[in-house]
């Protein structure tokens, strides 16, 4: 059997030359792709801050609203890869449209979920229909707009990446505060009502070519959904369920490992694929989609372990820990456009440098929290990482489309989110697994020093019996409270330098792969089969 790969029917214009005119109708349907994307990418988060409420309503557990978010994310990895393939069955307009009138249905019955189970399922159906968008809005920058207007739209592209982690527990903690939390699945239809106006007005009709789907590569696409949707799934639980001391987590891993190395062996047979997995060949392409794995560990990451923090250590309340987060968002409205300008005259290898070592450099700032950090302390390692993301996700993007034939702008935009998304994942699961088991580390550490033999202790225990005993407690139940009292401190500290611990491992990552990037070609202009480089 041939062992090359036929190039999918050109469902895809190339992009218009450099110096074309662009109309407001093309602006508009790429501003309501951007839409969709910051749509999608915010309602991974989006619970985060509501979980307890949520959890409360539907009478689950912690571990079992786990997979609120866990049945999202298998969702929409699962999808990324194939909306090149339904975009050219349905056509671009037809398949945006009607994923996003799907997507606001099933968010509306996220809000009115009546148990886990159902919450559970309509979630799984929000990440379907709503993970299309995100690559969606790539191709169309990459498609209807020419090279000399790219810098503009993917700036905006980035901002839909780092600015939707962030900006999600901010949302859904106002939200749930002021509305209650099936607010956080009903704003949706704002920005998908207009998102679907923008569609209809911006882009032509196009005739479908169901019979595609007929003839697509359905064994690979079985294969890709089995591996990476069980990564997901092992990737998510794996901490709450001890990794491979559970026989569930290991079903899942080996059925990810059948699935991946199926998918892949099957693309590289087959002469025609739904997705260009040849792709990852093209040194420039390889190297912006393994650092988009690192940025997404590190996006997502850092969205992770503050919010914990805030919650845990500093007792913040949702709509608190919105405001703490809010100032790694806002700043980026004000960098990105620099940072697109200033991408067409410097070498985006020294931009992302910059932009990783401050990213990098604000989590490392993060590892030397205590407990009394909050707000104001944290307000400047927010900004810092705020100016460096964009920098970061604007040169990526650049990195990733240089020299892409315009037949393989979707697949390379696909394969490109996918991989940001599937480094959240790892990033997530790597820094829950560290979490614990630092916590543990420290506890043991500091429960070694502040034995109850120690003359420091029993004098902090006197200290503290004597206290509760002035507040009307009888002797033998204020030493009990003071006894736990100490507990819950010696647990504090372990909790805070564990989480310290996290962004040392984040920080590390993203300031070492600062070496990485210049393992790419120079490229100055925004990617494209007309991008510069060399």
């Amino acid at each position: 059997m041939s062992t090359t790969t036929k190039a999918a029917p050109a469902a895809f214009p190339g992009a218009p030359a450099a110096g074309a005119a662009i109309g407001l109708r093309t602006w508009i349907a790429v501003a309501a792709g951007m839409l969709g994307a910051f749509m999608a990418v915010l309602d991974i988060q989006i619970t985060n801050s509501s979980l307890r409420d949520i959890l409360g309503t539907l009478s689950a557990t912690q571990e079992e609203g786990s997979w609120i978010s866990t049945a999202y994310l298998c969702a929409e990895i699962v999808v990324i890869p194939m909306t090149a393939l339904f975009a050219r069955a349905f056509g671009v307009r037809n398949y945006m449209i009607g994923t996003t009138a799907l997507f606001l249905v099933f968010s509306t019955l996220c809000g009115a979920a009546w148990n886990l189970e159902s919450m559970i399922a309509f979630r799984m159906m929000q990440g379907f229909t709503g993970g299309a968008l995100i690559p969606m809005a790539m191709t169309l920058v990459m498609t209807r707009l020419p090279s000399s207007k790219r810098a503009v739209g993917m700036a905006i592209f980035g901002l839909t990446a780092t600015l939707a982690p962030a900006m999600g527990p901010t949302l859904g903690g106002y939200l749930s505060e002021l509305y209650n939390w099936p607010s956080i699945f009903y704003i949706n239809w704002v920005p998908g009502v207009l998102l679907i106006a923008g569609i209809m007005w911006g882009l032509d009709k196009e005739k479908a070519q169901i019979g595609q789907l007929v003839h697509a590569d359905w064994l690979g696409i079985f294969l890709m959904a089995m591996g990476l949707g069980c990564l997901t799934i092992f990737l998510e639980e794996g901490n709450s369920k001890d990794w491979f001391d559970s026989s569930f987590i290991i079903s899942f891993a080996a059925l990810a490992l059948i699935g991946i190395l199926g998918w892949v062996a099957n693309s590289f047979v087959r002469q025609q694929s739904f997705v260009n997995l040849r792709l990852y060949g093209q040194r420039n392409f390889l190297v912006a989609t393994a650092l988009s794995a690192v940025t997404g560990m590190g996006l997502y990451g850092s969205s992770y372990l503050l919010p914990l923090y805030l919650g845990q250590i500093a007792g913040y309340t949702p709509m608190q820990i919105g405001e703490v987060i809010a100032w790694v968002g806002l700043p980026q409205l004000i960098v990105m456009p620099f940072a697109a300008a200033l991408s067409s005259k410097v070498d985006n290898r020294i931009m992302c440098s910059f932009g990783l070592l401050l990213f990098g450099g604000s989590c490392l700032m993060n590892a030397f929290m205590d407990a009394t950090t909050g707000y104001d302390q944290l307000m400047v390692t927010q900004i810092i990482r705020a100016i460096g993301q964009p920098f970061v996700m604007l040169t990526l993007s650049n990195f990733a489309m240089q020299g892409i034939a315009p037949k393989d702008m979707p697949s390379a935009s696909s394969l490109f989110n996918m991989t940001r998304n599937l480094g959240g994942s790892v990033g997530i699961a790597l820094l829950a697994t560290s979490l614990t088991n630092r916590e543990h580390f420290h506890s043991a550490r500091i429960g070694e020093s502040v034995s109850t033999y120690a003359p420091a202790t029993q004098e902090r225990l006197d200290q503290m019996t004597q206290a509760f005993m002035a507040s009307g407690i009888d002797p033998a139940t204020a030493a009990n409270q003071a006894l736990a009292a100490l507990d819950r401190i010696v647990r504090r500290e372990s909790y805070v330098m564990a989480y310290n611990d996290g962004f040392w491992i984040v920080g590390l990552i993203l300031i070492s792969c600062i070496a990485v990037v210049w393992l790419a070609d120079k490229v100055k202009s925004p990617g494209g089969a007309g991008g510069g480089g060399h």
